[in-house]
């Protein structure tokens, strides 16, 4: 699939979620803003998550009352409704990309069509990481040799001390080559391929979404599990796997 099909059949499978609930053009008006590191995701003892370093920043869309996040390099400011939001240039544009995504998060937790779209706060990372070991052990026994795909250092602290065969990718240059936890990040425009046939299990940020290269984890012949926010509304559209363990979050503003 190339990014031009993926954002095509994302578009497409949203309006069809919009035209199935009756949800006119009209009814709603969409608040998008970028959030402060503190705001996103509250005061943590690791402080090497990407949104605090200053690669990624979270915005957030709000429509109803309810919150939808995403992570992003290219940070922007919104307000209009749906038919507007249908209306963005999601394949060439990286700042319409990432309102389209934080708002189909939104309008889809309004919807009760998925969960987690507001991202763990404080702790919730460490406690995230925890759920992960368990739910690997129970789901996936046999995987030994995995890739993380983004630099998530709560999962990749508890995937290198857990015994898996652990291989990281990233594209941040202040990562990549680096030793992060007892293991080199690699370059993940670059090694891809390697790693990837190289891993019986690929667990990859969802935030691929925002910078189009989940194409290169989509359709393989391994199991890939998208974890994060930004891809919590998208994941069903398009067919792919999401694991989240914030099924107690609540999506709404104020609850």
């Amino acid at each position: 699939m190339t990014k031009k099909e993926l954002y095509g059949t994302l578009k497409r499978a949203f309006e069809k979620v919009l035209k199935d609930a009756a949800v006119t053009e009209g009814s709603v008006q969409v608040v998008c803003r970028g959030l402060t590191p503190e705001e996103a995701i509250g005061k943590t003892q690791r402080q090497d998550f990407p949104i605090i370093t200053g690669k990624d920043v979270m915005i957030e869309a709000v429509y109803k009352g309810y919150r939808g996040q995403a992570f992003t390099d290219a940070p922007s400011q919104y307000t209009g409704g749906l038919g507007e939001i249908l209306d963005l240039d999601i394949e060439n544009n990286p700042r319409d990309r990432g309102v389209f995504i934080a708002t189909v998060n939104a309008v889809m937790a309004a919807l009760g069509r998925c969960t987690g779209t507001v991202h763990c706060r404080t702790d919730g990372p460490e406690q995230c990481a925890l759920e992960m070991q368990a739910y690997l052990k129970a789901s996936y026994p046999e995987a030994r040799r995995i890739a993380l795909i983004g630099y998530q250092p709560a999962l990749l602290e508890m995937l290198a001390t857990s015994g898996y065969a652990l291989r990281v990718l990233d594209l941040n240059p202040a990562n990549v080559g680096q030793r992060r936890y007892g293991v080199m990040v690699e370059d993940g425009s670059v090694m891809q391929d390697a790693v990837t046939a190289d891993s019986d299990l690929i667990l990859c940020t969802g935030s691929t979404l925002c910078n189009g290269t989940i194409v290169d984890y989509m359709d393989l012949p391994v199991p890939v599990l998208f974890f994060g926010i930004t891809i919590a509304g998208s994941a069903d559209l398009l067919g792919v796997k999401r694991v989240c363990f914030a099924e107690d979050l609540k999506n709404s503003s104020g609850r």
